[in-house]
């Protein structure tokens, strides 16, 4: 446990970090989820707008320093392929 006072804040501010950053994977996961539910259904139209909507939360989550940059740049890549795939 921490004994000092620099060490005790840091371990509040590590709970606090992982806290956002655990929500901000989440909101991720949630767009990307919208993307998939609309290439199961065949929809092409609602896919391409739930990617677009997608794209920007994605690349934010690899600035916020949540993802790596290929994790991300593969998931687009993979997602815009299948939805391209519906024509």
């Amino acid at each position: 446990m921490a004994n000092h006072e620099s060490a005790i804040k840091r371990v509040k501010r590590n709970t606090r970090r992982a806290d956002v950053n655990t929500a901000r994977r989440s909101r991720i996961r949630t767009f990307l989820k919208k993307v998939e539910l609309a290439i199961a259904s065949g929809d092409r139209k609602n896919a391409e707008t739930a990617l677009k909507e997608a794209q920007p939360e994605l690349f934010r989550g690899v600035a916020k320093g949540i993802l790596p940059k290929n994790t991300a740049a593969r998931k687009m890549s993979r997602l815009n392929a299948r939805v391209k795939a519906l024509a």
